[in-house]
């Protein structure tokens, strides 16, 4: 008989304050990685940075959270939940610290990439560690729950870097200042509050290992990495050139604005999980398929007119949209697997969030390099659009065959 994983298991209801720590710990993690959002502009203005540069810089924490994701994505179904959060929160901590000291490329594309990592290992760990600690008939509300402490620290982080940057004599020290004290805090309560892992088995080894994913759910995953990566893509371009093209095309150089427009996308992909908890995960993911395609248009309309009502539009659609086939990406994939693999399938399912976050800002950056921000973002719309539709069709057809298959 092969010795157990030593997975924190959940009690008969959730421990209310594992539940309230984990999930704390989570959003300060991710808060991290959104902080320097609405301070881009300053950072280009100050250091002459082109848009491919910028948008470089916020690509770059991407491959960190794949490279976690990726090599060490099964090392908290080995070792146990906490100390893998705990690893998580010490990156984002000193992650902080990098951006404190004097501001150059080199020290941001580190900052950037132990961002990246501290938000690798807790994407995958946290979203388990989250529906670890509920009961199995609770599982929906749990992966609600996690995907609401990931995108509730992206929103938070973004509007709360704008507003102190605006509001402080030197904006690019105090968000920092805050988000180290918040670690800080995540860290102590992650080590108090949360269940200590099982023993080890005696040959473990601390070891990367390739994610893979169960053959009975992978055509589900990739379904469902299609779809969210869509949404991911388009907030990562709206998050990476947002302050640049509020500051420069429109000539609204507020950072609170450019922090607050990212924060919508963020907190609307609250509301949309929070819709996709109340209908089939297959209707879930065709929604929002549709909404993005909607939402790249709304994007489409802003760079092409220059308008700030229609990018103020697309960020909201764009979050109901992405937070919809988020949550019906849970559903279908991570929800669906025991325990002993749910670390794995989660971190897989990030990984591809991630890389289709990273590669689509870099390739605006190169795109814009050539033919301007605007022109390069028109096209980028156009790929989503497509993108979108088509994984809306294939999941249709998909379904229909399935329940052909039930039938017989």
């Amino acid at each position: 008989m092969t010795s157990p994983v030593p997975i924190d298991h959940a009690p008969t209801r959730p421990p209310r304050l594992a539940v309230l720590v984990t999930s704390f710990a989570f959003m300060v993690t991710m808060m991290g990685t959104t902080l320097p959002t609405p301070l881009y502009s300053i950072y280009s203005a100050d250091l002459a940075f082109s848009p491919l540069t910028v948008t470089v810089l916020f690509a770059v924490y991407a491959l960190g959270v794949v490279a976690a994701l990726s090599l060490f994505g099964r090392l908290s179904d080995d070792l146990g939940r906490r100390p893998v959060l705990m690893l998580a929160v010490v990156f984002a901590i000193l992650s902080a610290m990098l951006f404190l000291l004097p501001p150059s490329l080199p020290t941001l594309i580190a900052a950037r990439v132990v961002s990246g990592l501290g938000a690798g290992f807790m994407s995958g760990t946290g979203t388990a560690a989250v529906i670890d600690l509920f009961p199995a008939e609770k599982k929906g509300a749990a992966g609600a729950l996690a995907i609401a402490a990931n995108t509730g620290g992206l929103a938070i982080g973004t509007l709360l870097a704008g507003v102190l940057a605006d509001s402080a004599t030197d904006p690019l020290v105090l968000p920092f200042v805050v988000h180290l004290a918040l670690g800080v805090l995540a860290l102590v309560g992650i080590f108090v509050a949360t269940p200590a892992p099982a023993a080890k088995k005696a040959d473990f080894r601390i070891r990367p290992r390739r994610l893979r994913v169960p053959s009975e759910i992978r055509g589900a995953f990739t379904r469902a990495v299609l779809a969210a990566g869509a949404g991911f893509s388009v907030t990562g371009v709206l998050t990476a050139v947002t302050a640049v093209f509020l500051a420069k095309d429109l000539h609204l150089p507020s950072h609170t604005l450019a922090g607050f427009v990212v924060f919508l996308a963020f907190a609307f992909m609250a509301v949309g999980q929070l819709i996709a908890r109340r209908i089939r995960p297959h209707t879930a993911l065709v929604a929002g398929c549709v909404g993005l395609v909607i939402a790249a248009g709304l994007l489409a309309a802003s760079l092409g007119f220059a308008e700030l009502e229609p990018f103020i539009a697309s960020a909201v659609v764009l979050g109901v949209s992405g937070g919809m086939c988020m949550n019906a990406g849970i559903a279908t994939t991570v929800e669906q697997v025991p325990p002993a693999q749910r670390g794995e399938v989660s971190s897989s399912f990030f990984a591809g969030l991630y890389l289709m976050l990273a590669v689509p800002a870099i390739g605006v950056g190169l795109l814009a390099s050539q033919i301007s921000l605007r022109p390069a973002g028109l096209v980028f719309c156009a790929v989503v659009a497509v993108l979108a539709t088509t994984v809306a069709i294939i999941e249709i057809l998909a379904f229909r065959r399935s329940g052909s298959i039930a039938r017989l």
